[in-house]
Parts: C-alpha cells; sequence; structure tokens
C-alpha cells in the first residue's frame, strides 16, 4: 500500500471507533509509538506494546462522548492528522482532548507514530 492508502485506512477505521483494528492491520511488529504524555514522553516499540497502551488506555476510560478525525494530509513517508475527542475518565472526569498524531509508513505499515497533545 501506498503512503495515502495506508493514511485513508488509518482514518477510516478511527472514523469507524475501529482504533484496534487499525493497529492490528496497519502497523508493523517493530513499530515505535511516542507519546508526551505516556512514559515521560519515552517510546514503546513493537505492536504487543502499542495494543498494550492502548488496552490501558481503554480501561481508564468510562465513556467516549464523541470522536472525529481529519482528512489526512500526505508528504513522501509520513502523513498526519488532527484527532479530537470527548472523554470521561474513571478518575479525572470528562475532558475534550484535540491532538496532532503523525505517522511514517514503510513497505506499506506504519513504523512509526508520535501524538502530540495537551489535556
Amino acid at each position: 500500500m501506498s503512503t495515502q492508502e495506508v493514511a485513508n485506512k488509518l482514518v477510516q477505521h478511527c472514523r469507524e471507533g475501529k482504533f484496534m483494528e487499525a493497529i492490528e492491520d496497519l502497523y508493523a511488529d517493530n513499530i515505535e509509538s511516542t507519546e508526551p504524555m505516556v512514559n515521560g514522553g519515552q517510546a514503546v516499540t513493537g505492536k504487543e506494546a502499542v495494543i498494550a497502551k492502548n488496552n490501558e488506555w481503554y480501561a481508564s476510560v468510562e465513556e467516549v462522548h464523541s470522536a472525529q478525525v481529519s482528512d489526512p494530509v500526505v508528504g513522501g513517508n509520513y502523513f498526519s492528522c488532527a484527532m479530537d475527542m470527548d472523554v470521561t475518565y474513571k478518575q479525572h472526569g470528562r475532558t475534550q482532548m484535540s491532538e496532532i498524531c503523525v505517522y511514517e509508513v514503510k513497505d506499506g505499515k506504519i513504523v512509526k507514530d508520535m501524538f502530540f497533545y495537551k489535556m
């Protein structure tokens, strides 16, 4: 798949609420994932580690009220999109977050992701 095809497929999965399916489908086994607010900004490596990180997030959520994802912007082997979520966390209550997501694609798979946000 081209970078544009991967980007379109990721956005489609996210718009359908299929975040875990996106990881299974589109992420390389050796994915490197970095979130500034998790692990002090240190990356986790490997699809299983990314799945575990996402499962931890889902376990902390009481309810997702809404989620929107922008169309992707592609440049070379990279693409980005904006994600906005309205979420109630079990321990922190309801919050809205907006983030920019940046992805690197190699051989038709996402090999790196990075998320920029403030809560």
